[in-house]
């Protein structure tokens, strides 16, 4: 008795079919992961508190520091950078290192005359936020107030681009670099600034 090849042949219209319905599936599904999530009004508004918070905290060192530290994520990092779109180098990672940043100890707050930072008053303005798939970002624009130890002396010093998520306590930095393209040309930071509270101080404030 002949045996019959038991192998059943797919026509090749129907394999191009199924092929080209998996990658349709893999396409769907990295759409959907790729797609900004809604942000309502009040997600806007939180995220724009953000930024409020940060001036007022970043200047006063209130609760140790730990005011600052805590607008952002537990692994948030504050990073300088010089460029708009570079990640920059991070200075502090996590909240204890935020808190200094800050100029908070476990003591309570380092002298603020020591604070490169020292006697400037933060603007944060054209705050421009932008959904993502994970949250969101922003960039806005720094304006300080006070440079150089002059109240009425201003300066724009380059502006901040975040990185927000949303977690169980609300809306957080997740990221956030100071860039400073003009730095060395800088009142407060750079050459022509004083030379001598630079070289006495080992805190940064942005």
């Amino acid at each position: 008795m002949r045996r019959t090849n038991s192998i059943r042949w797919v026509p090749m219209c129907c394999l191009g079919l199924a092929l080209a319905v998996v990658r349709t599936d893999a396409a769907d599904n990295a759409n959907k992961q790729a797609t900004p999530m809604h942000l309502t009004a009040l997600d806007y508004i939180e995220i724009q508190q953000l930024s409020a918070r940060y001036a007022f905290a970043i200047e006063n060192c209130t609760n140790h520091g730990y005011d600052y530290a805590d607008l952002y994520t537990d692994d948030g990092t504050f990073a300088v950078s010089q460029r708009w779109g570079d990640p920059g180098k991070v200075y502090a990672s996590g909240r204890e290192a935020l808190a200094r940043v800050d100029g908070g100890t476990p003591q309570g707050c380092r002298d603020p005359k020591t604070m490169l930072g020292y006697g400037l008053t933060h603007i944060l303005v054209d705050l421009v936020i932008t959904p993502t798939a994970t949250g969101a970002t922003g960039k806005c624009i720094l304006l300080a107030l006070g440079v150089g130890n002059s109240p009425t002396t201003i300066e724009r010093q380059g502006g901040y681009q975040d990185v927000y998520v949303k977690t169980s306590r609300g809306w957080r930095i997740k990221s956030r670099v100071h860039v400073f393209p003009n730095m060395a040309e800088s009142v407060q930071f750079g050459h022509r600034g004083n030379t001598s509270s630079r070289s006495t101080s080992s805190g940064s404030q942005h």
